[in-house]
């Protein structure tokens, strides 16, 4: 009874936040940039500051879809954010460098991540069926429900890693935004708070995916 009141308030908590961060980044998206500049010439400038030269800054479909590529070594902007001249496209831009100097300088958690994502890929295709599986058949073959929660922790265990990367990647935009003098003392509490309610949402994902693990372990554990 207890995990479900915490799956109930994680899924309100989750709905506030998401409803939240909708309103600062329409808000702040209607703020123009001192300096005037684009999303891309952001990330430009975010990046040549930070001795990168191999890393493209690219457009992409989507609102939000925003995303730094080690594969392609792509800085990948969203259509709202890439042409934007805004505070929020300023912010996202920067957040999204961040990721690629982690990346340049050998960022631990970055590559921890990194090194999770094939395992958690394979896991997250599967593990619904097994945990289906293994809750009709926990009374007598109980080894299953235990593997597809083995299979469940590894992608929390993604979820709990990815704070500290999204929480550094936006320390050091917020950082870079204000010594670059691409906000000044007005802006840069908007770019911080565009930010903050961004990470709330990878803390409440965390949160989620360790309620629903403990859910899980304890049906196998009462049967």
């Amino acid at each position: 009874m207890n995990i479900w009141i915490i799956m109930i308030l994680v899924m309100i908590a989750s709905y506030i936040i998401q409803a939240t961060l909708q309103s600062r980044f329409n808000k702040y998206s209607k703020i123009g940039l001192p300096s005037g500049m684009s999303g891309k010439e952001v990330a430009e400038k975010m990046l040549r500051d930070n001795g990168i030269y191999n890393v493209k800054v690219i457009p992409v479909n989507g609102m939000l879809t925003d995303h730094f590529n080690p594969q392609t070594m792509t800085v990948n902007l969203s259509e709202s954010v890439y042409s934007s001249r805004s505070v929020a496209a300023a912010a996202v831009a920067a957040h999204e460098c961040g990721h690629a100097v982690q990346h340049a300088k050998g960022y631990a958690p970055l590559k921890l991540r990194s090194a999770l994502v094939p395992v958690v890929s394979f896991a997250s295709n599967i593990v619904t069926w097994i945990l289906l599986l293994g809750v009709i058949l926990v009374q007598t073959f109980p080894a299953v429900l235990w593997f597809g929660i083995a299979l469940f922790a590894m992608t929390t265990l993604f979820s709990i890693v990815t704070l500290p990367v999204e929480i550094n990647a936006s320390q050091r935009a917020i950082a870079w935004l204000s010594n670059a003098g691409i906000t000044n003392y007005e802006t840069e509490p908007m770019a911080k708070d565009a930010l903050k309610w961004a990470a709330y949402t990878y803390v409440i994902a965390a949160l989620g995916s360790l309620a629903t693990l403990f859910y899980y372990i304890g049906i196998a554990r009462r049967d």
